[in-house]
Order: structure tokens, then sequence, then C-alpha cells
């Protein structure tokens, strides 16, 4: 088991939301060494220090709250993963200034936000890459699923808890 310790001041994501716990249960069963992650709306930081505590090679993670951004590399700080992790401020649109492709992408944000960003996040992703999205209910399901197909992101899982959703797609060619 991995440990993690996280100072969550304001931003959100202490690991204990069914959303978040669903997302790093995906994450501890994939094997990510080596990779490079994208965190879209990183909050504390939490899903891009369980990926480089279980071997991701690096990540970076982007949120549009200031503290959340500030706290998001505290938290790297704290757990010894600084030099791997990238925290930066702003939106959906950082993305087209990041180097790319990603191996895996995450996103823990609304269904709304999630809608109107999953082409960004798609075109983040090299073929065969994971986008696991969360922060949506069960019912929000299709929109997503629909949306994703556009995009050539196929359904490679899904996790339900207490009403709350969490969707693994794979980007095809």
């Amino acid at each position: 088991p991995i440990t993690v310790e996280i100072d969550a001041r304001l931003a959100f994501g202490t690991g204990t939301h069914q959303t978040t716990r669903m997302i790093v249960g995906v994450l501890t069963s994939m094997p990510l060494k080596g990779l490079r992650m994208l965190d879209a709306g990183c909050g504390t930081g939490i899903l891009g220090i369980v990926a480089l505590k279980c071997g991701a090679a690096s990540v970076t993670g982007y949120d549009i709250d200031e503290w959340s951004a500030d706290n998001a590399r505290h938290n790297a700080v704290i757990n010894q993963v600084d030099s791997r992790f990238t925290s930066l401020l702003g939106d959906a649109s950082v993305i087209a200034t990041l180097q790319k492709p990603f191996d895996i992408v995450t996103a823990n944000i609304n269904r709304n936000i999630l809608l109107q960003d999953m082409p960004a996040f798609s075109s983040a992703l090299h073929t065969g890459g994971t986008l696991v999205l969360s922060g949506f209910y069960t019912d929000d399901i299709p929109p997503l699923t629909e949306t994703a197909l556009t995009l050539g992101l196929q359904e490679a899982a899904r996790h339900e808890d207490d009403g709350w959703a969490c969707l693994v797609l794979v980007k095809k060619e």
C-alpha cells in the first residue's frame, strides 16, 4: 500500500470522496511505470501524487483555482514527488501549451466542464491512451459516453459508488 499525506487547506481532494476514491482505485490498478499523466482540475494534487508513487514518470496538473494549484505544489513537496510534478494555474486552454501526448489524463470535475473539455483531453492523449473521468452522477453517464464516442474514445470500464460514477475511456485510432 502507498501512503499519501494531504494538507488540504482550501482545495478539494482529500481522498475521502467517492469520485476521488474511484479514480485512485483505477490508477492503483493500472501499470503506471514510466508513464506521463495530465490531471485536469488537480485540486490538492492527490491523483497525481498517487500516480507518481505508483511509478508514473511525471504528472502535470492544472486548476482554475490559485489556492488549488499552490496546494497541489505544496502536497507534492510533502510527498517528495515535487521533482516530477508540475502544477499550473488555468483551465483546459493550458493543454495547448503542454508537450503532448500524455499516456493518461484524469479529470474529477463536474459533468458540464467535462463535456466542454473532453475534446482537449482527447487531443492530449496518444492513441491507446487512457482518459479517466469522475465528478459526476450515474445519470450523467449517457451524455459523457456519447461525447466520448464522437472523439474516438471507447469505454473500457465503469465504476459506480453511492450514485457517483467514474468512466475509464481508451483513445482509439
